[in-house]
């Protein structure tokens, strides 16, 4: 596109350098050229050497040149507006975040899309048929130039060549839109623009999982440190008792010593992934962003999930896959260009057709290896969500055990049966059971919420 557009300029600013040259040359006194100096126009007249008017729209042709079809508008919505109902969006608090804002926080602050964006907009906004006339008046003035040039005897020169080529730069962008193929190739950028937004949107939604994760992690290490730390105050009383040695009690320390290490290195990661959350979403850089917890994934959602229809509708939303097809059909062309299957036994023999059928072949084993890895991922994306979710119901069965052991120990506790330290240790099950179910959530949401990015965007990383 980039090349195209500076083809455009290159050819206009030709233009009216080639303009005035032509015009300061009719000053003088040349003879008319013979009928073999240059080429005809249909707009002009070979025997009075008149150019066509100015207001003719007709494309000039030096040979020929077929009626035009008028171009579609490919840019049209195809459905209209969607009057589907927008549910109402609820600003988030001042230095906090939540994962149902995420996307739209991020699409509207990450400065890298909206960069993108401005580049999607760039080619969203192109007017293909205002592009068209503009080509169409350019064309008819190079010919005219070209005209007057022969009529000058300069047909032969250097500024005739040039404006020959700049005729042909334009024409080739003229025909370009004329035929849809200019269309089309901003239709794919704009698709490959997109699927880069929607990859850094899912690097965001993939990031704040981790960090639930991680303080999910934190809260769990916390409830260890101060198990521990109970452990030593009984391992010094003991140890005052002469019931333990010096190196026992030393080992539970330096024991505790490695999970506050481990603590303190846990914290310094969150802050550093809230950083990075805090940069994509364009917040200020604090690494203190607050986190809402993480949606749950319904039954309905996990009943909805049925991989023979998701794995078609993931393969066309796939730019993956889509590059792969757009390959495989141009070396398809080219291959049955040079005869194909079809192709005489001369033909087959030629450099060029194997050389062809070569690249044919491998573009299509490319694909197809392209296909087969991606519905293999899907699949396991599929079965991880499954896994997900069978484990996080073995979890929360877990945790009803625990909840009604705890209760027990209660009452043992106040019947005075058990000593305050064991009805701790059994309140750290019941915690440590909550904390195995609350992982157990998140990583049934992480695979379900990249399960979705798959089918609905054509994202399998």
């Amino acid at each position: 596109m980039k090349q195209r557009i500076l083809a455009l300029l290159l050819a206009a600013a030709l233009t009216l350098s080639l303009l005035s040259s032509a015009a300061l040359a009719a000053d003088g006194d040349v003879s008319a050229p013979d009928s073999s100096a240059g080429q005809t126009e249909e707009n002009q007249s070979p025997e009075t050497g008149d150019a066509a008017p100015e207001g003719d729209t007709a494309v000039p042709e030096r040979e020929s040149d077929e009626t035009e079809a008028p171009v579609p508008d490919e840019d049209a919505p195809e459905n209209g507006e969607d009057e589907s109902p927008v549910e109402e969006y609820i600003p988030d608090p001042a230095g906090a975040v939540t994962f149902q804002n995420l996307d739209r926080r991020i699409r509207e602050g990450n400065l890298q899309i909206r960069s993108i964006q401005e580049n999607v907009d760039i080619l969203e906004e192109i007017d293909y048929d205002k592009l068209k006339e503009d080509l169409r008046l350019q064309l008819n003035q190079l010919a005219q130039a070209q005209w007057m040039m022969v009529q000058f005897g300069q047909s032969g020169t250097l500024a005739y060549e040039r404006m020959d080529q700049a005729y042909d730069a334009v024409r080739e962008q003229f025909d370009a839109i004329k035929d849809g193929d200019m269309q089309a190739d901003n239709a794919e950028t704009i698709r490959q623009l997109q699927n880069l937004q929607n990859q850094i949107v899912m690097a965001g939604e993939a990031t704040y999982i981790a960090l639930a994760a991680m303080e999910n992690q934190e809260t769990g290490l916390e409830r260890q440190l101060a198990a521990l730390d109970r452990a030593l105050e009984e391992l010094q009383l003991r140890y005052k008792l002469g019931h333990i040695s010096s190196l026992t009690l030393h080992e539970a320390q330096a024991g505790r010593a490695a999970l506050n290490s481990g603590l303190s290195t846990l914290r310094m990661n969150l802050n550093t992934y809230k950083g990075q959350l805090e940069l994509l979403i364009g917040a200020e850089i604090t690494g203190e962003i607050s986190m809402s917890p993480l949606p749950t994934v319904t039954q309905e959602e996990l009943d909805s999930m049925n991989l023979e229809q998701d794995l078609e509708t993931a393969k066309e939303n796939s730019w993956d896959l889509y590059q792969a097809t757009e390959t495989m059909k141009e070396e398809r062309k080219k291959y049955y260009n040079v005869g194909g299957d079809a192709a005489s036994d001369f033909q087959k023999k030629t450099e060029n057709y194997k050389r062809v059928k070569h690249t044919w072949m491998a573009a299509k084993y490319t694909y197809d290896n392209t296909v087969r890895n991606f519905e293999l991922g899907l699949r396991n994306l599929y079965l991880k969500v499954r896994d997900y979710q069978q484990v996080l119901a073995a979890a929360r069965t877990t945790l009803a055990v625990k909840r009604d052991s705890y209760a027990a120990a209660q009452l043992k506790y106040q019947q005075g049966a058990i000593s305050a330290n064991t009805l701790l240790e059994a309140e750290d099950d019941l915690k440590e059971a909550r904390e195995t179910v609350a992982g157990a959530e998140n990583d049934l949401f992480s695979s379900y919420n990249t399960y979705r990015w798959a089918v609905d965007y054509g994202i399998i990383n």
